[in-house]
């Protein structure tokens, strides 16, 4: 952003979360959305205040006075100072400590009093200090009339109050949506006599007075709308040129667009500029073909369909964004972390409808889904398509028609096919397809549980596993065109040994990296120099907080039956709960997850938990037939 640093604590919810506000977010706020007059006079009582708590503490308990303005230094000063040390959430500007306005007031009164005081014998001061007061709050009153019924996003002259702009697309204003009633109603002024239908999204048109009610009516029951109404949160939404209906701005910010949806209400110049919009759009090939096709012009899509038939069912697009970065995923459980879903209605323009939606920058990853919508819209609106698509690159369902080429299909046929791939910033994702999918199986929960290469990476309290568990449901990472099921999860950034994903008595798949006999082999000859913990059926090696299996002359069947570990840490408390009745953690694993085959040997190296370790116990059991061989090292 191109604010100053300073500023950047107030940047919209597209840039911070509430739950991790930096410490300054209150002062900030406090200093740009307070009076200039006030912010000065509520300073001079501040210090006025901490001068006699420096100078001369003790009154501060024995003078009453002293003591009130010591209390309201106190009121003013530590719920703010709380706040940032215990990282308390806060949603929009500084409303949650509103309170401590009324003792800063009371300071600015202090601080007034007090200039005033000292330049009692200064008549010509004085005077000129009046005068300024009273200009700085006469302007203050007459901005405040201004922009009246919105002074809750009063803005001083710390922040830039001049670009177009600049405010809603980095901080929170009319976040209430107080513009919406004056909005309608200017669209219901300036058309006298006629009824018009409005798709008003976040607020009903009940709130409007009885005469505007009746020729404003709500684009319900298949009705096509007449107008548009966006609100405008932050930036994203598209089409802030084309606001012809309400004209009202402040600090040359629109609050609100009511758009008209056919030429026949547009300007002149708005119609010039949906049409350059289409123009560049047809330049490019299409990323989706479909009814409508879809262009991609950086982070701008547009929804382009020509020869449009007339009339038909209101129609609206939607784009989706998924994160494809591990910091955006919760630690265990893979929840909804998609950000906030952006949606336009098309515009008709003679024969040609169209859509437009701006995505910002700063979205995490590439992934998005797009639909398009028959109807009012919300969670009943089914989409008629929608498509798994990635900034970077093809559409993902191009993605995965291309690994199917190269891969068998699922042996059950309830399986999803499951692909790892990397996004455009180089991190991995895992891809979940199936043909002819369900609904109960899109919206059904999969289970997903990855091993880390290194178990040091897995979080604290899952030390004893040898996996973190990222449960998700599918239709939280992805869609379902042409009734086939598409996901893409992101995967965490440190190096994975295993996954192991599916659903519970459907499918299940299990994927290992593919062996590398180059990586085995230089594992080989760092061993060259070592002397094993124990010789048997497989060398033992244990070294760099790894255990190295390795048998010189191996086949397939040598590595087919399961091994087991356990390790006895030397404190048992170490151990999760569920563990430490048993006394040891339960590491075992299928070879194939830690090691392969190469030049007639076999090697896996598993990774040891980081804490101290008393001895392992390992061999190899197989299903029925019980322990096949087993051997005890103790730590050295």
């Amino acid at each position: 952003p191109s604010n100053p640093p300073c500023l950047r604590a107030c940047n919209t919810f597209y840039k911070i979360k509430a739950n991790e506000l930096p410490p300054r977010y209150n002062a900030v706020w406090f200093g740009i959305s307070t009076p200039p007059p006030f912010l000065l006079l509520g300073l001079a009582g501040l210090a006025a205040v901490a001068v006699w708590c420096i100078c001369r503490p003790g009154l501060i308990f024995r003078n009453n006075r002293r003591r009130f303005w010591g209390l309201l230094l106190a009121c003013f000063l530590l719920p703010p100072l709380a706040a940032a040390l215990l990282g308390s959430t806060q949603y929009q500007d500084w409303r949650h400590l509103y309170f401590i306005y009324a003792p800063f007031c009371l300071l600015a009164a202090l601080g007034g009093g007090g200039i005033m005081a000292a330049l009692s014998r200064q008549g010509y001061w004085r005077a000129g200090v009046c005068g300024l007061a009273g200009l700085g709050l006469g302007l203050t009153a007459l901005q405040m009339v201004q922009i009246h019924p919105l002074q809750y996003i009063y803005f001083n002259f710390l922040v830039d109050r001049a670009t177009p702009e600049y405010l809603r697309t980095q901080y929170d204003l009319d976040y209430l949506e107080l513009a919406q009633r004056a909005g309608l109603e200017d669209l219901a002024a300036s058309h006298p006599g006629e009824t018009l239908t409005v798709r008003a999204r976040r607020r009903h048109l009940g709130i409007l007075p009885a005469a505007a009610r009746e020729r404003l009516q709500p684009a319900t029951g298949g009705r096509s709308a007449d107008y548009d109404l966006i609100y405008q949160w932050a930036a994203g939404q598209a089409d802030l040129a084309f606001n012809t209906a309400y004209r009202r701005r402040l600090y040359n910010n629109t609050l609100l667009a009511l758009r008209p949806l056919d030429s026949s209400r547009m300007t002149p110049a708005a119609i010039a500029a949906y049409r350059e919009i289409y123009r560049q759009a047809v330049a490019g090939e299409p990323i989706i073909r479909a009814d409508y096709n879809v262009y991609r012009d950086n982070r701008r899509l547009t929804f382009v369909r020509e020869n449009c038939p007339p009339g038909g069912r209101d129609e609206w697009f939607g784009v989706k964004p998924f994160p494809t970065i591990p910091e955006t995923l919760p630690p265990y459980s893979m929840q909804a972390v998609f950000f906030a879903p952006y949606y336009n209605h098309r515009v008709r323009l003679d024969d040609l409808c169209l859509a437009t939606i701006q995505l910002p920058p700063d979205i995490p990853g590439d992934l998005i889904l797009t639909r398009r919508y028959l109807g009012n819209g919300g969670p009943a609106a089914m989409p008629l398509w929608e498509e798994l698509y990635t900034l970077s690159g093809p559409g993902l369902a191009e993605t995965i028609v291309e690994y199917r080429r190269n891969q068998p299909p699922p042996a059950n046929p309830d399986a999803f096919a499951v692909f790892i791939d990397r996004d455009a910033a180089g991190g991995q994702r895992l891809l979940y397809a199936k043909r002819d999918c369900t609904p109960a199986e899109f919206e059904s929960r999969v289970t997903l549980h990855i091993a880390p290469a290194d178990l040091a990476d897995l979080p604290a309290n899952r030390r004893g596993h040898t996996f973190e568990n990222r449960n998700f449901h599918l239709d939280y990472y992805g869609g379902r065109p042409g009734g086939q099921c598409l996901a893409a999860i992101p995967l965490p950034d440190y190096p994975i040994a295993a996954i192991q994903t599916g659903q519970t008595d459907r499918w299940e798949v299990n994927l290992y990296p593919p062996d590398d006999p180059e990586l085995l082999r230089a594992a080989y000859a760092a061993l060259s120099d070592r002397q094993p913990a124990n010789r048997g059926v497989f060398d033992l090696y244990w070294r760099d907080k790894r255990l190295v299996y390795l048998r010189e002359t191996c086949v397939a069947a040598d590595t087919a039956a399961n091994f087991f570990l356990h390790i006895i840490p030397v404190d048992a408390a170490i151990l999760p709960e569920d563990r430490q009745a048993a006394g040891f953690a339960n590491l075992d694993f299928v070879f194939e997850r830690w090691g392969g085959h190469f030049d007639g040997k076999c090697l896996a190296a598993v990774p040891l938990p980081d804490y101290p370790i008393a001895a392992v116990r390992t061999g190899q059991y197989g299903a029925g037939q019980g322990e096949l061989w087993g051997v005890v090292l103790a730590a050295r």
